[in-house]
């Protein structure tokens, strides 16, 4: 994506020496910047949580939400989840490395909205090592930011859903597998949320981690654009989560969406491509991604969020990317109360119960569906976002 300057600006709003950088307000020529650094090394996850920057490269310290930022009430009307409850049920959230401050941050973005408190003293929020306990990873600003938006958009979409958050003690492909793991057997778990991806896998290698029948994985297809298989969205076992530009609109909807030309989307090379897929016409031989998808633009239907911008300090900023969809639809999976069976399944049973995305296209793609959104199932927005839970 060309908005997006890649590992440059991993960690906006600090200078160079890692001190903290003057306010400076946003000017004409706002942009989205990575959260994370990018790696190179092999079998290890970036995050893929983008926020909005000034052309300085900076995000303004700010006292309250930005007010292009989606809100809690906004996201549920756009997607029609007032009056649904999660019923007690618990979204894990797996991330990697420690955010000191993750509770406060979380208690000031809930109290911002009206949301009851998610605390760990009223067991709504837990929060537990790859290995579930309590020795918790050292803070990392790039993956603490990406554990907020997570919080934060969990809690927009089902505000009464309880919280485990699991953090691995790196961002390896084995650490973060271990943490899905050990989400899995936490008390209430429903559906596991994993805002991050590598290149394309193998199933055979760590599919394992990601196999929970009973239980919706859902993944982020990444925020390159088409390029193909990134795991563990690319995985037979998770549900692929892509994304769109969500607007207010003057339709009976009330909102509009197309494509976020970010949103990741591609053919998996190793895995398996679902059954329940078989009838909708990916063109892909193997495992095609996305299967359903939600707001990811970070100017168009982009969060307000509250994150860290060192160990010790948060502001609000505006916050999108694929990031922002995988929780939402992990949320919407808690408030269905339906995942038996493997629940990337459920919305190709139930694609009338869907906003299908008919318009953008996020890149160049030999196959028209792989980048191009149509009527049905396309690669950027799957077979569509939420309409209620009823697809899940």
């Amino acid at each position: 994506m060309s908005a997006l300057s890649a590992g440059a600006l991993a960690v906006v709003g600090l200078t160079a020496s890692g001190a903290a950088a003057a306010p400076t307000p946003y000017t004409a020529g706002k942009h989205a910047a990575k959260v994370c650094s990018a790696t190179t090394a092999a079998h290890t996850a970036v995050c893929d949580a983008i926020k909005l920057v000034n052309d300085k490269g900076v995000a303004p310290a700010s006292t309250t939400p930005p007010s292009t930022g989606l809100t809690p009430s906004g996201l549920r009307d756009a997607y029609k989840l007032n009056g649904l409850s999660a019923g007690g049920r618990t979204v894990a959230i797996v991330d990697a490395y420690g955010y000191p401050n993750l509770e406060r941050d979380l208690g000031v973005y809930r109290s911002q909205f009206g949301l009851s408190a998610c605390t760990t003293a009223n067991g709504c929020l837990r929060i537990i090592d790859q290995n579930g306990g309590t020795s918790l990873p050292r803070f990392n600003v790039g993956w603490a930011g990406e554990q907020a938006l997570d919080v934060d958009a969990v809690s927009a979409a089902a505000p009464d859903a309880k919280i485990v958050v699991v953090q691995a003690k790196s961002a390896s492909f084995a650490d973060l597998g271990t943490a899905v793991v050990t989400a899995s057997k936490q008390p209430g778990v429903v559906a596991i949320s994993n805002s991050y991806g590598g290149g394309d896998a193998s199933d055979a290698t760590y599919g394992s981690y990601y196999n929970h029948p009973g239980i919706a994985v859902t993944a982020s297809t990444g925020d390159n654009g088409y390029q193909g298989g990134s795991y563990p969205a690319s995985s037979s076992y998770t549900t692929a989560v892509g994304g769109t530009s969500l607007v207010a609109a003057s339709n009976s909807r009330g909102w509009s969406e197309s494509v976020w030309s970010g949103a990741g989307s591609g053919c998996s090379s190793y895995n398996t491509a679902l059954s329940a897929a078989a009838s909708f016409d990916t063109g892909c031989s193997k495992r095609a991604m996305a299967d359903v998808s939600a707001a990811s633009d970070p100017s168009k239907g982009g969060m307000a969020i509250y994150y860290p911008t060192s160990k010790t300090t948060s502001t609000w900023a505006q916050f999108g990317g694929t990031s922002e969809a995988a929780p939402i639809i992990a949320a919407v999976y808690a408030l269905s109360g339906n995942t038996a069976g493997y629940a990337n399944a459920l919305p190709y049973a139930n694609p009338g119960s869907l906003f299908d995305v008919t318009s953008g296209s996020n890149g160049s793609c030999p196959t028209t569906q792989w980048c191009n959104a149509r009527t049905g199932w396309d690669g950027p927005t799957g077979l569509g976002t939420p309409n209620g839970a009823g697809a899940f």
